[in-house]
């Protein structure tokens, strides 16, 4: 009798420790504390495919989808405010870039312009 309670006790503890893990390695990054907004959104909405950094997340690539590089001052420093204003409102399909969502519906045209500058703010020269 002894010997399936310790099985089952071990095999919820096993199914615990991998649910625990993976809510670890799935969870996405927090602001600090006294971030400011555009941070607060960019964390929010866009790092789950772009990257805390603007480099691409793993998350992303596992499910095929290739995001742009935002911290490539070459790649985004060709774009324009207004064009990066627009993909983040009205997401990429107009342009040809259907993994992008737009977020025109969520954001307020002074929230898609911090946004912007935050992204400005992610290049890194070269």
């Amino acid at each position: 009798m002894r010997r399936p309670l310790l099985v089952l006790v071990i095999a919820i503890a096993a199914v615990g420790a991998f649910a625990g893990g993976l809510a670890w390695l799935l969870d996405t990054p927090k602001p600090s504390p006294g971030a400011p907004r555009r941070e607060r959104l960019y964390l929010t909405l866009c790092s789950t495919c772009h990257g805390a950094d603007g480099r691409g997340s793993w998350r992303a690539a596992l499910f095929l989808i290739r995001p742009g590089t935002l911290s490539d001052n070459e790649a985004i420093g060709q774009r324009s405010d207004e064009y990066l204003f627009d993909i983040i409102k009205h997401g990429g399909a107009p342009i040809g870039r259907p993994g992008m969502p737009g977020f025109g519906a969520t954001l307020s045209d002074a929230d898609i312009t911090e946004l912007v500058r935050y992204v400005r703010g992610l290049t890194r020269p070269g």
